[in-house]
Parts: structure tokens; C-alpha cells; sequence
């Protein structure tokens, strides 16, 4: 078969795993997001397929299908990370968190639209101690309903898959009962300091520098301070930065090429940093966090740290902590995190850094999502070519609409990401 074969992403953010599914050559064909302002980004990238800006809480395998090109046509994966923000790692674990209950409207799809496979990402906090109840219960609920599941759960670390960075997620596996398993994706890359014999067979994942080299120094760039792209003059790429670049494409990158000029930079908005910031920054050594902030000082030899997504707006809307850059006195720009998370730069984000960094650090590097869709490919015996029929990136309206215009464009509430409660401090 030649077909490229259907996937469906629920609770999709910009795209992180529509993309790495894309990538291994999947045509996703409709995703499900519920903020206007991921699903614009979503929409801006990947024209070509439905983006529904829905809760998966109120709606149908039935919608899904008669919205989108589905119909009635088979589906051959489905996959999401709907939030367990109560079995995180760095935040309080709570059993009966209810922020959990999207995890069964995720299988209650899943059901519904009864693809032969699904994956489902999570947190690697659900795999310890009493939480793995909560698998458990997840297994049963797919085992009553015609589903089998790998008992064999892993943890992936994007590292081992040729991401710069440290991040660890869990990945469920399963399919319908009269099909066949999906192995777990091989280690392809071994981080730079790792040791083993087995390891070091593999070749190293790329590093910060390697991630970064290439990149404008932003700070020679005045436009910078009030727009977040511009015209730039590129470094010397490494082999990793290349690909990211556009500048040449892998046998096994299945995804459809995109119009761009490489020599825009975008999503890389300036910050302005006090003297005393940047002087701190300048004394912390590289790979330690700075005492004041807290922000941790890539190493550019080494791996960048887990990128976060900071707060939802209800809960403040604060910033997570961004990397210092490894060379320069500052955080990070979003584009360089994008890099260090594997997204390509014809990518774009949200122009707003708040949006931007939450759209990167809530998303599954498209590397790692890439490498297990790649497994489920194989044991579809799908043979995939690549597409040469280049898709424009042109409605550019799309990044930059606030939380009011995107939600009027999709027609739904502006409060449908809860905005942050004040309390009133007046007698």
C-alpha cells in the first residue's frame, strides 16, 4: 500500500504531534484543541487539514468524522496528551485530581472513532507509586471495549531520538485486539555524556551549540524589540541545524514540504533584561541555575533542561523559566527553543512570548512523535513516499490574533480559557 494512512490528534496545541506524525507520514487529518489561540497557530501551519477548536469533553467520534475529510473512512491511529496535571512530577500529585478526567474522555474517543491504534503521551509522573492504579484503570477500560494495551509502558526521553534536549514522557501503546503490537522506537542517539558501550554505537544527539550555531545573535536586530521576525544573516549550520533549516531533508521525513524563505527569522521576539540581570546572568556557569531567578544556563556542550510551559491564564498567566543562552547574557528567544524542542523554522508561533513558549513546552518534540509513529507505520505495512507538492504558509492574519479575535474566528466563547480571577482588594 501506498496510501498515506489517517490519524486524528486530540488535544492538539500548535502541533507538536500532528507534526512528528507528518513527518512519518501521516495525513492528521483533523485535530481537536480547545484554545482559539493554539488553534490559530495550528491552523496556520497545517492549512491543509480541519482544526476543531472544541472541548473533547463535548463532542463525538460522529462530529469528528462528518467535520473533517474522514467520513467514514477507516481511521489508522488516534493520539493525544490529555493533561494529568495531578501526577505531575513538579506539582502536588493528587489521586482524585479532576484535572484527570480528560484522560477518559481520550478512551472514550478512542472507542468511538475505533482506529486500529492509539497512543497516548502523558506525564512521567504516572508510572510512579500509587498512580499506576490509574493505568490500571485505563488498561481495564480499554481491554473491556476491544482494545489490548502494551503492559510494557515506557518512558521516552526526546534525548535518545536526536532532540537537544532532557524530556521524559510517558507513551501508551495499544490496538484493536485483531491486530498486532507496535514495538517501542529504538534509541537512535545517545546524549552527549553518555558512558556505555551500548551507548556510544549510537551517534551523539546534537547539542545546544549544534542546536543553536546558526542562529542570528537576535541583539543585532532593533526590529526585534517591537516585532518577533526579520531578514537575517544566518551562521554556518551544523548537520542537526541544516535539517531544521530546510537546507536538506532525511530519507524518512515524509512530511509535506513547506514555502519559506531561510533566511527569515521568526518567533524571536527580544527581551528586555536589566544590567543587573545580565550580569548575573554573565557570572552563572554553564549548565547551573542563576541563584536569583532560578534560571538554568545551557551548557552548549551538553543538553538543554526540560522546557516548561509556565501557568494557564486562569492561574496567572506567568512564564515558565526560560533558559539563559549559552553564549549571550539573556534568555532564550522562542525560536530557539523551538530548535532545541525539534521544530523545524518554517514552524511559526504565536508573536506573544507567553503564548510562544507555552505552545513549545506543552507539545511532545516532533522527533520523538516522529519516532513512535514511525513503529506504528511498519506494522501497518504502509509503504510511504516522499511528497513533493510544496503547501504555502500565507495567512499570516492567523498569528496574530488575541484571545477575543481568535475565539470570534472560530466561533466560540472568549472565555473559553478561563481568564485569571483577580481578587478585590478594596475594603
Amino acid at each position: 500500500m501506498k496510501k498515506r494512512p489517517i490519524a486524528v490528534d486530540l488535544f492538539a496545541g500548535a502541533g507538536g504531534m500532528t507534526l512528528g506524525f507528518e513527518q512519518a507520514g501521516f495525513d492528521v487529518l483533523v485535530s481537536v484543541e480547545l484554545d482559539p489561540i493554539h488553534c490559530a497557530v495550528h491552523k496556520f501551519n497545517f492549512p491543509f487539514w480541519t482544526i476543531l477548536c472544541r472541548s473533547v469533553e463535548d463532542i463525538t467520534g460522529a462530529e469528528i468524522r462528518n467535520i473533517s475529510q474522514i467520513k467514514d473512512q477507516e481511521i489508522d491511529v488516534v493520539f493525544g496528551g490529555p493533561p494529568c496535571q495531578g501526577f505531575s512530577l513538579i506539582g502536588k500529585r493528587c489521586f482524585d485530581d479532576p484535572r484527570n478526567s480528560l484522560v477518559f474522555h481520550f478512551i472514550r474517543l478512542v472507542i468511538d472513532l475505533q482506529p486500529k491504534y492509539f497512543v497516548m503521551e502523558n506525564v512521567k509522573g504516572m508510572t510512579v507509586g500509587k498512580h499506576k492504579e490509574f493505568i490500571a484503570e485505563i488498561v481495564d477500560k480499554f481491554e473491556n471495549n476491544g482494545y489490548q494495551i502494551n503492559h510494557n509502558y515506557q518512558v521516552l526521553n526526546a534525548a535518545n531520538y536526536g532532540v537537544p534536549q532532557n524530556r521524559e514522557r510517558l507513551f501508551l501503546l495499544g490496538c484493536r485486539q485483531d491486530l498486532e503490537f507496535p514495538k517501542y522506537p529504538v534509541k537512535i542517539t545517545h546524549p552527549p555524556k553518555a558512558k556505555s558501550e551500548k551507548s556510544l554505537k549510537l551517534p551523539p544527539t546534537p547539542t545546544v551549540l549544534e542546536a543553536l550555531q546558526d542562529l542570528p545573535e537576535v541583539e543585532n536586530y532593533q526590529e526585534l524589540l517591537q516585532q518577533d521576525w526579520v531578514f537575517a544573516k544566518f551562521g554556518q549550520p551544523s548537520k542537526y541545524g541544516a535539517k531544521m533549516r530546510n537546507l536538506c531533508r532525511e530519507k524518512n521525513n515524509y512530511s509535506y514540504p513547506r514555502q519559506f524563505d531561510d533566511s527569515l527569522l521568526t518567533s524571536s521576539l527580544r527581551t528586555k533584561h536589566s544590567e543587573q540581570s545580565r550580569e548575573r546572568f554573565k557570572a552563572t556557569p554553564h549548565g547551573k541555575n542563576e541563584p536569583i531567578s532560578r534560571f538554568h544556563k545551557l551548557d552548549p556542550h551538553g543538553l538543554c533542561n526540560t522546557l516548561r510551559a509556565g501557568t494557564a491564564s486562569n492561574k496567572g498567566a506567568f512564564t515558565s523559566p526560560r533558559p539563559i543562552h549559552p553564549d549571550v547574557p539573556r534568555c532564550i528567544t522562542v525560536r530557539e527553543a523551538a530548535r532545541l524542542h525539534s521544530y523545524p523554522d518554517w514552524f511559526r508561533f504565536h508573536p506573544t512570548k507567553w503564548h510562544g513558549f507555552r505552545q513549545i513546552g506543552n507539545s511532545v518534540p516532533p522527533l520523538l512523535a516522529q519516532a513512535v509513529a514511525t513503529e506504528i507505520v511498519k506494522v501497518l505495512n504502509i509503504k510511504i513516499e516522499q511528497n513533493t507538492n510544496i503547501k504555502s504558509l500565507d495567512n499570516l492574519s492567523l498569528l496574530a490574533f488575541d484571545m477575543s479575535k481568535a475565539a470570534s474566528y472560530f466561533g466560540v466563547d472568549p472565555d473559553v480559557i478561563k481568564p485569571r480571577i483577580r481578587e478585590n482588594t478594596r475594603k
